[in-house]
């Protein structure tokens, strides 16, 4: 439906309702195979540990920041983010040991206009292609999603980051478009990819992830039997 305002020109869609969004807290957000709680010092050790398993720094190419080599350094970069609102990390936490095995974060965040942008993700071997990864990227969904009532969620990356762009596919994004030239990171441009899920979106691809994450979708091995992007098709054809 098309609206126009007093001199017949089109306008956006009112929101007569519209109040802004609580801003993101430091608060615990439980799952079946994971919680994520706000990163602190006590995840420190065991993380960098969990990282250290990594075979080389390959994953660290895309951060924006350069990989650790110490565990001094990278507590010191937990310290220098654990207090800050903006970008709020998340450690993502393995409830089989409750230990500690990624982060991610919410960041560029707009209570305002009801938008926020899930970034700094870094996993290690011990959450990269598991169940309990995706439903770490789903509980972080939700919370913005649901519980702050916010109407868009952004996901960026650099546009060479093939694994990023598939990743936010799979979780049920939408691809916008390319900002050329937008960083220089490294000492290296980059170009970067903007995706996103809007709150009329969200219940659909909602039911295709709480679908996948279900324990019957996964055989005693562990193996989906039905994968995501199936279960988002056959959601939208009902």
């Amino acid at each position: 439906m098309h609206h126009y305002n007093e001199f017949g020109q089109p306008v956006g869609e009112p929101l007569s309702d519209w109040q802004p969004r609580p801003h993101p807290q430091r608060t615990q957000l439980e799952g079946r195979l994971c919680r994520l709680e706000p990163l602190n010092m006590t995840h420190a050790q065991t993380l960098y540990a969990a990282f250290q398993q990594a075979p080389d720094a390959r994953d660290w190419t895309w951060l924006l920041r350069e990989p650790d080599n110490s565990n001094a350094s990278f507590a010191a970069w937990v310290k220098s983010v654990e207090n800050l609102n903006d970008p709020l990390h998340f450690a993502v936490i393995d409830k089989q040991n409750m230990m500690p095995v990624g982060s991610l974060a919410l960041m560029r965040i707009d209570p305002v206009n009801g938008v926020t942008e899930v970034g700094h993700v870094h996993f290690s071997p011990l959450l990269t292609r598991t169940a309990m990864g995706t439903e770490a990227q789903w509980l972080l969904m939700r919370y913005a999603f649901e519980t702050l009532g916010y109407r868009r969620y952004e996901w960026k990356c650099n546009s060479l980051n093939e694994a990023s762009r598939r990743a936010a596919l799979r979780l049920g994004f939408q691809y916008e478009g390319r900002f050329r030239q937008a960083l220089v990171t490294k000492g290296r441009n980059r170009d970067t990819d903007w995706f996103s899920v809007i709150d009329k979106e969200w219940p659909e691809v909602d039911m295709a992830l709480r679908s996948w994450l279900a324990p019957e979708n996964f055989d005693a091995a562990g193996r989906q039997r039905c994968s995501l992007q199936s279960l988002r098709a056959q959601s939208a054809t009902r």
